[in-house]
């Protein structure tokens, strides 16, 4: 304690201006950061035609929650978010899983033709057939209308290899010596000793897997023609898409107007901001989860030293 009030003592009138300054900066560059989630917030809670004109800035105008009632009441929604939370999870832990082994394998010189595999996940980053052939691909290999569609293709990503297969080889050696001196094989040494020390990159991958799941609706878009596959970023788009269109309707023909509720009426602006709303509100909850591991990771799985 004397130690600290001596440190705060020795702090000069620059020092305190500075860290003034520093607050001060960071506090509102946070701001900036949570305005624009902020912002949609109060939007998709305000009169929607109070909201259409712009007009809703730093509070709500006539709170209601009538666009998110509108949006849980869209038909299989339950069924499209469990789907969604499925390949999320599912895929998400596998290419985890995937990373972590064949970014530790590439790094043992024992492994059966290590430069060549290396060098052929690596180079899977640099081409791209196109739509097609992948859809004809996907579709050879039955996984039109199929879950699996969600998860095969994505286990593998080369990139998250190549972070991690960095972030191994900054373990120093002489850990995995004294495992292998008492006996441990690979399988055992990445498990108790290589996984829990390369914690930050995978949680950085996990984010980035997670997120990248989470968002995407153009695999169901291409090969899924059954309902019970659409996830739930497929259904709230066809939702956006219709619900544009039946406003557009409502506005062309006065006689429907006049018997809506306007303030509640879904408009293009209140249904665009309740879905962004509805699909950022997971990675939102679970991101602080992880960020404490993201920085660490990313830096030290991208750069070797």
């Amino acid at each position: 304690m004397r130690e600290r009030q001596a440190v705060k003592l020795r702090l000069s009138g620059g020092d305190i201006a500075f860290n003034a300054l520093n607050y001060l900066f960071f506090g509102l560059f946070t701001l900036l950061c949570v305005f624009p989630f902020y912002y949609l917030f109060i939007n998709t809670i305000s009169d929607n035609q109070v909201s259409s004109l712009g007009d809703v800035m730093f509070y709500p105008v006539g709170v209601h929650f009538g666009n998110y009632v509108e949006v849980l009441k869209i038909r299989g929604i339950g069924r499209a978010a469990l789907l969604s939370v499925g390949r999320t999870g599912i895929g998400t832990g596998l290419m985890v899983l995937a990373s972590a082994t064949c970014g530790y394998l590439f790094t043992k010189e024992k492994m059966w033709m290590r430069k060549f595999w290396y060098r052929f996940v690596v180079v899977t980053m640099y081409f791209n057939a196109g739509i097609i052939p992948w859809y004809i691909t996907m579709n050879t290999l039955k996984l039109t209308n199929n879950f699996l569609a969600y998860i095969l293709p994505t286990i593998v990503s080369p990139y998250n290899i190549i972070l991690v297969k960095t972030f191994v080889e900054s373990v120093p050696a002489s850990l995995e010596e004294s495992a292998q001196l008492d006996g441990a094989g690979f399988g055992i040494i990445l498990v108790s000793i290589i996984i829990p020390l390369i914690k930050p990159i995978l949680a950085t991958i996990a984010i980035f897997g997670a997120v990248s799941q989470w968002n995407a609706f153009t695999d169901t878009l291409f090969l899924m023609s059954d309902a019970q596959y659409f996830t739930l970023q497929f259904l709230l788009y066809r939702y956006l898409n219709e619900a544009a269109s039946l406003a557009a309707l409502l506005k062309s023909d006065p006689t429907l107007m006049a018997n809506m509720d306007l303030s509640t009426m879904q408009t293009p602006e209140s249904v665009r901001m309740t879905v962004s709303m509805v699909v950022v509100l997971p990675i939102l909850f679970v991101y602080p989860f992880f960020q404490r591991y993201f920085v660490k990771g990313i830096m030290i799985g991208a750069v070797k030293g």
